[in-house]
């Protein structure tokens, strides 16, 4: 098992060089036509490789969507560093930052408030029901893949959602959408602090600046937000997005 598992990870890495015929990818792992084969038929199977009219095999879409959502899972997590470290200087609440993985919320980093006030969750994972963060996310997913709740039908049109005793530790919570490109949520950006120390009200007076960190860091993501407070705020411009499309047509212009 372990040989075959090698062995089709060696064709998908020859794939992505180039499209192979069914001799050339025999001929790459140094085994029968037969065994390739079966290889590539399983891959194809998967959507990990795909079969041209030329009867050459290439890489599949498959391999793209799992490529595209791994970076946008985790390159997200660099782009919002300083924004993350920006909210958490101006409230002083500690400020994390999540995403949909494996249909649990996965914290892929936060900003400490009170020294010791919270345990990291930095690497941790938390169920998606019952929490601010999992439901921002949910509310995120598409009509065909996004649970059909009135509550999920509320943050998308509020654009947050809040929660004390997150995930039934002493805490409350307020989160918002991080979007990437084409509006979808790839991410969400929370506040939270003790329970015992911070009530909900005062928590969701900062639901401003923290809508304006999460479309601010939307922005420098490449992605498109509904504009509400960066101006104001952070002072990220709208216009940020849109720039690469701009320039691409002021090029095209001169020329």
């Amino acid at each position: 098992m372990s040989q075959s598992v090698d062995r089709a990870l060696t064709l998908l890495d020859a794939l992505g060089d180039a499209p192979l015929s069914l001799e050339q990818a025999a001929s790459s792992l140094g085994v029968h036509k037969s065994t390739a084969l079966r290889l590539l038929r399983t891959l194809e199977e998967h959507g990990f490789a795909r079969r041209q009219p030329d009867l050459r095999y290439r890489i599949g879409g498959r391999v793209l969507s799992l490529a595209h959502r791994a970076l946008e899972d985790f390159d997200v997590r660099q782009v919002a560093a300083p924004y993350l470290a920006a909210l958490n200087a101006r409230c002083g609440f500690t400020v994390r930052l999540a995403v949909l993985h494996e249909g649990e919320v996965l914290y892929l980093d936060e900003v400490a408030g009170q020294p010791g006030a919270e345990p990291s969750r930095i690497g941790r994972r938390a169920p998606v029901d019952g929490t601010a963060v999992g439901r921002v996310l949910l509310a995120g997913l598409s009509a065909d893949d996004a649970p059909g709740e009135p509550e999920l039908a509320a943050v998308r049109r509020r654009g947050w959602a809040a929660e004390s005793r997150e995930h039934r530790e002493p805490v409350t919570c307020v989160a918002a959408p991080v979007a990437g490109s084409g509006g979808r949520t790839v991410a969400a950006c929370a506040l939270s602090a003790p329970a015992s120390e911070v009530p909900p009200a005062e928590l969701a007076r900062m639901v401003p600046e923290l809508l304006c960190t999460a479309e601010a860091i939307s922005l420098a993501y490449g992605g498109s937000p509904t504009p509400r407070w960066c101006e104001t705020r952070c002072g990220a411009r709208h216009a940020g997005p849109a720039s690469r499309t701009s320039g691409r047509a002021s090029a095209a212009r001169r020329r």
